[in-house]
């Protein structure tokens, strides 16, 4: 099948509101360059940082939690930062951070072999030319993403898969698993109790597999409507929302949460217990006593940048079945502000796919 001139897919024309997604049928194909691969896009899914994007909450501006500007965005003053890397976005972009294609077409120095090669794509990427000493670009953020018929990345960041799993199934891993694995081996989770908020998102469901992949004791936080799923998925146990945490009960706590109760996850840490974070849906500012840091010899853990063999390791799982996807619901590409408006209600478990081609 050749490579066409234009294409179609969702253009991202500004921080705000789900206005700000706009459907084109006229959109230049791009071009690989060197070290670069063309991919023809089938799959991708809806994740928070697709509407944390839109809506620029990640502006330092910002200090309420990721569903008070979900609809509208957060105003003008998200704009000069509202990124990942703190860098204003120029737009229109391309989003979507899940990628599941083929290889359409290769730059310079890329082997034709890779032609037709079914492929996943790192979501956090790690630019080779950035002076940063943990550099990252996010798909579909500083960098356009799967929400078209074709993107283009570097030809090492997309990773040849073989596996019986629909696109579909594929396109919900990159992002959610390899920030869930992210944080495992940042946090270096082994055969220990550990505590995962947001448990039925996409971050929170992965994390649970992959945690009881290293024969860790899960307990997930969610609502009771879920907690037979997330049973299903392997949590030993589970806590409500609002149900007191038990104290100097976890070896690890992996949150995806913050917010208000941010002390109470604190206070269920055991002494020299280990807490990871990668997400902030209830708010990102929150107070701690630093005599409780040092006193009980806790260790507090940041996650965004991934080393390769994340993503690869994370492949490897895929292909001997060691994890499996969890898809709540498929959506046309077209159909993509509808998608994010089911992903906002929060009812589900687990990932909303995307189709994006054929």
């Amino acid at each position: 099948m050749g490579v066409p001139e234009k294409m179609r897919g969702v253009v991202l024309t500004g921080h705000g509101g789900l206005e700000k997604l706009e459907w084109r049928e006229d959109l230049t194909v791009p071009q690989p360059e060197a070290g670069q691969v063309l991919i023809r896009v089938h799959a991708a899914s809806v994740n928070n940082t697709d509407i944390n994007t839109r809506t620029g909450w990640y502006s330092k501006s910002v200090r309420g939690d990721t569903a008070s500007g979900a609809d509208d965005g957060y105003g003008g003053s998200a704009d000069a930062d509202g990124s990942w890397s703190g860098v204003p976005l120029t737009f229109p972009r391309i989003q979507g951070a899940d990628c599941c294609g083929e290889i359409a077409a290769v730059g310079e120095g890329v082997s034709p072999s890779r032609l037709g090669e079914r492929v996943l794509v790192r979501a956090l990427q790690a630019p080779r030319d950035s002076e940063d000493e943990l550099p990252i670009a996010t798909l579909g953020s500083e960098t356009n993403g799967a929400f078209a018929e074709f993107t283009v990345v570097e030809a090492m960041d997309a990773i040849k898969i073989q596996s019986d799993y629909s696109d579909l199934e594929l396109a919900t891993f990159p992002c959610a698993f390899s920030t869930a694995e992210g944080m495992i081996q940042r946090v270096g989770l082994g055969a220990e109790r550990v505590l995962i908020t947001g448990a039925s998102g996409g971050v929170g469901s992965a994390a649970i597999q992959l945690a009881k992949r290293r024969g860790a004791h899960v307990t997930a936080l969610t609502s009771p409507s879920k907690e037979a799923d997330l049973s299903n998925l392997g949590a030993d146990a589970t806590l409500g929302r609002g149900d007191v945490y038990p104290a100097r009960s976890f070896d690890v706590i992996i949150d995806l949460v913050g917010g208000p109760r941010w002390l109470d996850l604190i206070e269920a840490l055991k002494n020299g217990g280990r807490y990871v974070t990668a997400g902030a849906i209830a708010g990102p500012i929150v107070e701690l006593d630093l005599r409780t840091l040092y006193l009980r010899d806790l260790t507090l853990l940041g996650c965004t940048h991934q080393p390769d063999n994340i993503f690869t390791d994370l492949v490897r799982y895929i292909e001997n079945k060691e994890i499996r996807p969890v898809v709540s619901g498929t959506y046309r590409l077209q159909d993509l502000r509808e998608a994010q408006q089911a992903f906002l209600a929060k009812s589900f478990v687990g990932k909303i796919g995307i189709k994006v081609s054929d």
